[in-house]
């Protein structure tokens, strides 16, 4: 079988290693001869599961003492609102930088629990930016970003200068690179980009998150509930979690996020030299804000794409179509899409030029 090779945004591709022992698991899981999505999330099998996903997240990304991790349930869309809830405080004001379509919605529920204050926007010109020289003033409990922008291409480069707490929804970027986990109090990130399957989501929370309330929260929503219970208060997403637990394995294994970091560079530089070399081609993104995950460009010529695309079927090459909202292609890279893989996509844009340009 013709090697695929996958830009799916989301679910998207994991290393092919943790995918056969995902697989195997669902049949026969330690050696049980029982299914891991059919013991006890309370046996040792699945707490020693738990447990080892946990205490990689800390060590791959170097989380300092003073924060909890946990992996719950609900995707970053509950994320939303739960971070709102735990870290709306006395003035009852969080600011949020909206940046994409996931960040205007974390904005919207903010406004549940409290006042959601937009700081700064790049709605004005479908959030091909990131905002820049704004300001934060102390009446806000905290700050809300979005890292990485899966939609519109664009990803955050650096934070403001602040005493403000700041609130993150790393889901499409963590694990990518490099990230001070110590300029923040709330990390979130669904796990379904590089970490696993769809059905669990990561959060990093500070202990001071967890010590008092301004307003009342829904058990479920109070991160507090979670830390109690070591991540397993209800029922947790046990496949999603064993195989995050895999893919961080295989993160480790190969070099860790140094290792990573070095690769997604190498895949953005060779995608985007490729975009504003050849005449054919044109990114959406401000340059400057450009994302290392989602590489979002164009045709500059329209009567080409039909060709374009015959290429990319001949080619084995899936998910590339852009979101309807921007359109054009968006080349999704995350951690598990290998070098090769960009380079064959690259060297269809060529042979497109060598055609048509």
């Amino acid at each position: 079988m013709s090697k695929v090779h996958n830009y799916s945004a989301g679910p998207c591709i994991l290393p092919q290693e943790v995918m056969k022992e995902a697989a195997a698991s669902i049949l026969n899981f330690n050696d049980l001869d029982l299914s891991l999505i059919e013991i006890s999330h309370r046996s040792k099998d699945f707490i020693d599961v738990m447990e080892e996903a946990r205490s990689l997240v800390k060590e791959i990304l170097e989380i300092p003492n003073g924060y909890q991790v946990l992996f719950l349930q609900g995707g970053a869309s509950l994320g939303f609102l739960t971070a709102a809830y735990n870290m709306m405080g006395a003035n009852k004001t969080g600011g949020y930088l909206v940046t994409g379509a996931w960040a205007k919605k974390a904005a919207k529920e903010g406004g549940f629990v409290g006042n959601s204050k937009i700081i700064a926007s790049s709605e004005d010109k479908n959030f091909n930016y990131i905002p820049k020289n704004y300001s934060l003033d102390n009446s806000l409990d905290y700050f809300h970003v979005t890292s990485n922008n899966t939609i519109f291409g664009t990803q955050l480069k650096s934070l403001p200068e602040t005493n403000v707490p700041i609130v993150c929804d790393m889901s499409s970027d963590i694990f990518s690179k490099k990230v001070n986990i110590s300029n923040y109090d709330l990390i979130y990130a669904g796990a379904q980009k590089n970490m696993g399957p769809a059905g669990t989501t990561l959060y990093i929370v500070k202990d001071s998150v967890l010590e008092s309330n301004a307003v009342p929260i829904p058990t479920m929503l109070n991160l507090k509930t979670h830390v109690d219970k070591d991540s397993m208060f209800n029922t947790p997403p046990v496949f999603a979690i064993y195989t995050s637990m895999l893919t961080l394995r295989w993160l480790k294994k190969n070099g860790g996020i140094d290792w990573i970091e070095k690769l997604n560079q190498s895949k953005a530089d060779l995608i985007y030299n490729e975009v504003d070399r050849n005449s054919l081609f044109t990114g959406t993104a401000n340059v400057e804000d450009r994302s290392n995950m989602n590489a979002t460009f164009d045709l500059t010529n329209q009567d080409v794409k039909t060709e374009f695309d015959q290429l990319l079927a001949e080619n084995n090459i899936s998910g590339l179509k852009g979101h309807r909202s921007v359109g054009g292609y968006r080349a999704s890279m995350y951690n598990a899409l290998p070098l090769e893989s960009v380079e064959v996509l690259v060297n269809s844009m060529k042979e497109l030029e060598n055609k048509k340009g």
